[in-house]
């Protein structure tokens, strides 16, 4: 009985760990999703892209607080009235904590329409 408690004990503690990271990454992934949500909400009700482009990225950062340092890109093809804007944001998650020397990109895109009788510049 002492010799497989000792075989099984190292394979059920790497399973354990491979549990608690994947649930991180899926953790993560729906963070980074809701910071680009509130990246392009921001973005939609500001006036100008440049305006829209700040407000992104400080959704963002105020969304992911201090995990990672995402990377916002707009894509202002469609800034005008009735169009829409679409935030990308991208943050590297660190594995580290859990022995492995390895860090992932998450990304999360949303796409939210801009008001039709709203004035863009």
């Amino acid at each position: 009985m002492a010799v497989e408690t000792v075989l099984l004990a190292p394979v059920f503690l790497i399973f354990l760990l491979f549990l608690v990271g994947a649930g991180r990454v899926v953790e993560a992934q729906g963070e980074v999703n809701g910071a680009a949500r509130d990246a392009a909400r921001a973005a939609s009700v500001q006036r100008t892209f440049p305006e829209a482009e700040t407000a992104a990225k400080e959704a963002a950062e105020a969304a992911l607080g201090s995990d990672c340092e995402p990377r916002v890109e707009l894509d202002g093809e469609r800034w005008q009235e009735g169009g829409a804007v679409a935030a990308s944001v991208t943050c590297e998650l660190d594995l580290a904590f859990l022995g492995f020397d390895a860090t992932r990109e998450m990304t999360g895109t949303s796409v939210v329409p801009l008001e039709r009788l709203r004035r863009v510049e």
